[in-house]
């Protein structure tokens, strides 16, 4: 007891010395782990540099020996195995896959996200497609799984047409380049002065439509197709519209009727057989958007820039392949139930006859310009209470109507019988005329407004807008060929040799 008492103070020294080399022992240990753990890091980093370079490939189906699979890559077409580490269903047809050494896939990387932009032309089954590329060659390719129910006809599309696989639908769709795929909404309340042409297109058009029992008992199909014809800017676009609008309301599903407003000369390309390709790609569109039942308005404006006669030699010979391609594509083997095919032009004896023929544009409707009842009509569509005016519009509409159809003399033609026939400026009415003298009138008003005058739109402003619109009339006269002039203002009769435009002194 006495000798740990002697030697107390060194023992107890000899234990903190113990225990402090102890903590410093341990510290050393996790130093030395530390350091040993980093550089095992360092070893497997050099050894990953030492690896080959990863290659990847396009993964196109499963083999029939379980972990292998049939893969594109370097041009050619292999087996490979697939790791362990990679779950059956992470591959899919079309996927771009990662292969380790020895050439094994070892990771799913999805899908291509560049490659050539092609056209798909139709689908087939097996989830196959027929694509064409900017040179209208055709291909026979894979649709990967994102594209096998999301692709259609017309669509552009992104493939690797080495593998054989399209991968994603792009939205540059050519289709929509060329036309415009909705329900317009215009109505027929919303043109004036063509009732009778529009009860024409209600019987003739719409009743198959709402009625469909009664045309099958009557074994009565309905028409293809109809042509609005007429001078310009008198409501044949319109009616088209409306027409579509009306549909959509029939069939009583939230306005599903489609409209496809083709864009005519856009058609046109300077390679051979692309108008016709596209021309093919439109009405495959227009089929598969009537498959459900719901009528589909192909609508062709200016008509007479694409379809001309075949072999007048007015222009080129484009007529001679794109007319027989319109004539397939309505009136050719495959049909197109619920497809209407609607064309408007103002030059309706530029178009081909063949076209015209029944069986194909079945009705043509003459969409005329407007006297003076249905000027007035036109006018109640724009002069309405909603407006500020001075009057009221009953008032104004009768002061504008007098004032559009004051005798003016306009143009003196001579007719090939030797006698002469004389124009106004009345002669040239059209909608589109007086849509536009009403915003002049409102332009004018909103200027007075601005002076302080008082406010609203007044006969004066209308009679002001009537007459400088004559002044700046679109429709000159051609004395060059004033016989083709003349017919922009709907007249028919003799032939006209000469056009003179008669002076006509300011009032």
């Amino acid at each position: 007891m006495i000798e740990d008492d002697a030697f107390g103070p060194e023992l107890r020294q000899l234990k903190r010395d113990n225990q402090e080399l102890g903590a410093r022992n341990k510290k050393l240990a996790e130093l030395l782990k530390s350091s040993r753990d980093k550089l095992n890091s360092l070893y497997g980093q050099v050894e990953a540099l030492a690896e080959p370079a990863s290659t990847y490939g396009i993964y196109l189906a499963p083999a029939p020996r379980g972990m292998e699979a049939e893969i594109y890559t370097s041009g050619r077409q292999m087996r490979v195995k697939i790791a362990p580490t990679i779950a059956p269903d992470a591959l899919a047809p079309g996927m771009l896959v990662r292969l380790g050494d020895g050439t094994v896939i070892v990771e799913a990387c999805g899908y291509e996200t560049t490659g050539q932009l092609v056209t798909l032309i139709e689908k087939i089954d097996g989830g196959r497609a027929v694509v064409a590329d900017t040179q209208g060659t055709e291909h026979l390719v894979q649709l990967a799984q994102p594209l096998v129910d999301q692709a259609r006809a017309g669509d552009t599309v992104l493939a690797d047409l080495k593998s054989g696989f399209a991968f994603e639908r792009i939205a540059k769709t050519e289709v929509n380049q060329l036309s415009l795929e909705e329900v317009p909404d215009v109505t027929y309340d919303d043109i004036g002065g063509l009732s009778s042409q529009i009860d024409t297109i209600k019987d003739s058009v719409e009743l198959p439509f709402a009625y469909p029992e009664l045309y099958r008992d009557y074994q009565l199909a309905p028409p293809k197709g109809l042509l609005l014809y007429g001078p310009p800017g008198c409501g044949k676009t319109l009616i088209a519209k409306a027409v579509a609008n009306s549909l959509s309301q029939r069939i009583g599903d939230g306005g599903q009727a489609h409209f496809i407003n083709v864009k005519g000369p856009e058609l046109l390309n300077k390679f051979v057989g692309e108008t016709e390709r596209r021309i093919r790609l439109i009405f495959e569109r227009a089929r598969e958007l009537a498959s459900d039942g719901r009528p589909v308005i192909v609508f062709f404006d200016e008509m007479e820039s694409i379809f001309r006669t075949r072999g007048s030699g007015v222009s080129s010979d484009m007529e001679t392949t794109v007319v027989p391609q319109l004539l397939t594509e309505i009136d050719g083997v495959e049909g197109i139930a619920n497809v209407i095919v609607i064309g408007a032009t103002n030059r309706e004896e530029l178009i081909d006859p063949a076209i015209l023929r029944p069986g194909r544009l079945d009705i043509k409707i003459r969409v005329s310009r407007p006297n003076r009842e249905e000027a007035a009509d036109i006018f109640s569509r724009y002069i309405t209470p909603d407006i500020p005016l001075a009057d009221t519009p009953e008032a104004l509409i009768a002061a504008a109507v007098d004032a559009m159809f004051a005798p003016r003399p306009f143009v003196e033609l001579s007719l090939v019988d030797g006698s002469t026939e004389t124009l106004h400026y009345h002669d040239f009415t059209s909608g589109a005329m007086i849509a536009n003298v009403v915003d002049r009138a409102k332009k004018l008003a909103i200027k007075d407004h601005i002076a302080g005058a008082a406010s609203g739109v007044t006969a004066d402003h209308l009679r002001a807008a009537v007459r400088a619109e004559q002044d700046e009339s679109e429709d000159m006269p051609n004395t060059a060929n004033p016989d083709e002039w003349a017919r922009i203002t709907g007249r028919h009769g003799k032939r006209v040799i000469a056009a003179e435009v008669l002076t006509d002194p300011v009032q």
